[in-house]
């Protein structure tokens, strides 16, 4: 006897999981957009729900699982995802860092994410690389060349498809636009650099539209490698001037 009871009441426990569960999600897509919105405690949602604690306590830790929610110790339970905590750390980075890193960070990735984007853009991306590209070399003047070109190099990053090497990008696109740096870019360019610099875009653009992934994966190379180039006569010219 005491051995179906037990059983009952272990089905019970799991049902009201469920049950706590389905009414939490229900709750949650009542209001998509309160974000950051505080939950009652676990105590007044099984009041509210009908349910135990504990099977209050389980639905949580699946919400949280998915994103849905998140707990801070000694503060309460909150409606989206957990925050970012390393932006403090990101935002500190470019004083730490210097341009010969992130060159040596961008040769690495940006490359391979020339390669996945070759393998992985569709008809859409090709005709959007393809515009920006002609933003860039339509551009009158530096912020909107600038700005151009950083929109098609996240646009190849976004194109390969992997979140985590997106998460690389940003960290070192955040850096390499820092506005303490600006002076070093601005040093940088010239009429040639620009010209040798649209060539190279459309090099790597039309490697990733013929699906050729070595291809788009040199030329991305080429390009880091003249950027890399540029910035070192550059910074070595201001150097000499300056000694």
């Amino acid at each position: 006897m005491s051995g179906r009871a037990n059983a009952g009441q272990s089905t019970l426990r799991s049902s009201n999981s469920s049950l706590a569960l389905e009414r939490l999600r229900e709750m949650l897509d009542q209001d998509l957009s309160a974000t950051d919105r505080q939950l009652p405690t676990e105590r007044e949602l099984s009041e509210t729900l009908g349910v135990g604690r504990r099977a209050v306590r389980r639905a949580l830790e699946v919400l949280e699982s998915e994103g849905r929610i998140w707990r801070r110790q000694g503060s309460g339970t909150y409606v989206g995802p957990a925050p970012d905590k390393s932006g403090p750390v990101i935002d500190g980075l470019s004083s730490r860092s210097n341009f010969f890193e992130v060159m040596e960070v961008r040769l690495r990735i940006e490359p391979a994410l020339a390669q996945l984007a070759a393998l992985r853009a569709t008809e859409d991306d090709i005709r959007h690389l393809r515009d920006l590209t002609r933003k860039i070399s339509e551009a009158q003047d530096a912020d909107s060349r600038e700005l151009w070109d950083s929109a098609l190099h996240r646009y190849i990053a976004q194109t390969a498809g992997n979140t985590l090497f997106l998460a690389l990008f940003n960290i070192v696109d955040k850096v390499r636009q820092d506005p303490a740096w600006h002076h070093v870019r601005e040093m940088a360019r010239s009429q040639e650099s620009r010209v040798l610099y649209t060539d190279q875009h459309d090099t790597i653009v039309a490697a990733i539209e013929r699906r050729d992934p070595a291809g788009a994966e040199a030329a991305a190379r080429q390009h880091i490698l003249s950027l890399h180039e540029r910035l070192l006569a550059v910074t070595a010219g201001g150097l000499s001037h300056a000694s």
